[in-house]
């Protein structure tokens, strides 16, 4: 159902630090010209813990009205209150989304039995189509290939964003859960090594400007055509790591304005990138080769 090349948006900004809601439908009609399968506003990448409530539901609303149904929408829902949590995924079914991508509860620290207990009443409560996401670099809790296949028996939970980095977990929660939900790579540089052994494609940052090589190397893999998905995979690896020289989402924004997007700054705590670390971010774009400048879709 979410397979492909899925994009964790980054949130536009004025300068003022205001939600840009023509920057957002730009986005969205980008990733529609080029074949971007999903689009998952309010996430990470996209600084949800900054929004309000009311960001958080005008941004859904936006990029749903501007898809028109040409690209599955994937918003981020996920809380460390699971009230909170059903409470936003509500929201984003109330506002025409396809599914609700759900992180793992943060800082709590939950048990398996915790996680369990959360994603089954976000799903029973929702009846909506749900997406886990685990990254326990950011929550310091991991889910588990035996949780994820009790959870994938669940029929609304569909699918997983897997970002653990360990490809043995990712293997795992294949054999447990594969035959019932999706599994995406959460980490671009992941993509090729997860769909060669079963994965279906990717929720990614590097996406958000450079669509057209990740969409390459997935429809490389899909084709099982190993020895091109193998050449992407290293023409991408290494401004996909880039994307990580400081915390996400600050250098996919100062790559995209870099390229002309006008994204505006990421919000505090956020801070822009350190001077050095711009430079080395030019390095690797310009060791990619030519990236195309962003041209407004009208």
């Amino acid at each position: 159902m979410f397979e492909g090349l899925n994009v964790a948006m980054v949130t536009p900004f004025t300068r003022n630090g205001e939600i840009n809601e023509d920057k957002i439908r730009e986005q969205v009609r980008f990733h529609l010209a080029v074949g971007t399968d999903g689009l998952v506003p309010c996430g990470t990448t996209g600084e949800t813990p900054t929004f309000s409530r009311e960001e958080h539901r005008r941004v859904i609303e936006v990029v749903v009205d501007e898809a028109k149904g040409r690209a599955k929408v994937i918003p981020g829902t996920g809380t460390n209150s699971t009230t909170q949590t059903i409470a936003n995924t509500l929201m984003a079914k109330e506002a025409g989304a396809d599914a609700a991508l759900v992180v793992t509860p943060y800082y709590n620290k939950p048990t398996q039995a915790g996680l369990i207990r959360h994603f089954t009443m976000v799903a029973e409560e929702t009846g909506f189509p749900i997406m886990m996401y685990n990254v326990p670099g950011r929550t310091a809790v991991n889910l588990l290939p035996e949780t994820v296949g009790r959870l994938s028996e669940i029929e609304n939970i569909v699918a997983v964003k897997e970002a653990s980095g360990d490809i043995s977990q990712m293997a795992d929660v294949i054999q447990h859960a594969g035959h019932n939900l999706t599994v995406l790579s959460g980490d671009d540089s992941m993509t090729m090594p997860l769909m060669a052994i079963g994965g279906k494609g990717v929720v990614s940052v590097v996406g958000n400007f450079l669509p057209h090589g990740m969409l390459e190397l997935i429809r490389a893999a899909e084709a099982g055509d190993w020895n091109r998905a193998k050449d992407w995979h290293y023409r991408m690896f290494n401004i996909s790591n880039a994307m990580f020289f400081e915390t996400n989402p600050a250098p996919v924004r100062t790559a995209m304005n870099l390229l002309g997007w006008e994204m505006g700054e990421v919000r505090p705590p956020l801070a822009p990138m350190a001077p050095a670390n711009v430079e080395k971010l030019k390095a690797a774009m310009k060791a990619y080769g030519p990236i195309p400048q962003y041209q407004a879709v009208t």
